[in-house]
């Protein structure tokens, strides 16, 4: 079973539907209604963390989980869940440079 974080954007459920496809149960949670206890009594084989419109420090208890289940359970980012995962690791999460 795959658990996915909703970080409130509506790309979250293409990336469920998709997943559906490939034959995966998903269970669906916000990022600010879940406790990692839930996660892990949940016993997810792995764990998407889903886009969203801020950073990673707004991005409720992903950061958590990432630090919580790495090396433990397969974790995939998708654009914010992407860049909590660099920013646990010690990545610089900035704006991109405006093309000129």
């Amino acid at each position: 079973m795959v658990i996915v974080i909703d970080n409130y954007d509506s790309f979250t459920y293409n990336l469920v539907q998709y997943l559906g496809e490939l034959g995966w149960e998903t269970v669906v949670y916000r990022n600010d209604r879940v406790t990692l206890a839930e996660i892990e009594n949940s016993n997810p084989s792995h764990i998407v963390i889903s886009p969203g419109p801020c950073t990673p420090l707004e991005a409720g208890i992903s950061n958590d989980i990432v630090r919580h289940f790495a090396g433990r359970i397969p974790i995939l980012g998708v654009c914010l869940g992407h860049q909590c995962i660099g920013y646990v690791y010690g990545g610089e999460i900035a704006p991109a440079p405006v093309p000129t």
